[in-house]
């Protein structure tokens, strides 16, 4: 399901940077979701520090291993779909915006 909902975002790849079987997602060269390799769910950016630590006190989702704080892991059972694609889309809306102007709209 993740994969399907960052392929159809606009400039979205997949590659696997650290080798060993991570999905990372980016736009402009720049992650915006990352599946581990132990598959446990997906890594997303947020808007702040803030916003992350309420998703992890409300127990949609746990720090994220080796990201920045405003960085979350959300396990597969923990939300619904539609939840699961609106954060993955609020993550990628946030990377895109701090790409440059010419980058995104090269994106469409």
């Amino acid at each position: 399901m993740v994969s399907a909902i960052c392929a159809g975002l606009p400039g979205a790849e997949v590659s696997d940077p650290w080798g060993g079987g991570h999905d990372a997602w980016k736009v402009g060269g720049k992650l915006f979701a990352v599946i581990g390799s132990m598959d446990t769910g997906v890594s997303v950016k947020c808007a702040d520090g803030e916003a992350a630590q309420l998703l992890i006190d409300l127990g949609r989702a746990e720090r994220a291993p080796y990201f920045h704080r405003s960085w979350v892991h959300i396990p597969w059972d923990r939300v619904e779909d539609d939840e699961m694609r609106d954060r993955i889309v609020a993550s990628y809306g946030l990377i895109r915006d701090k790409l440059p102007k010419k980058v995104q709209a090269a994106l469409g």
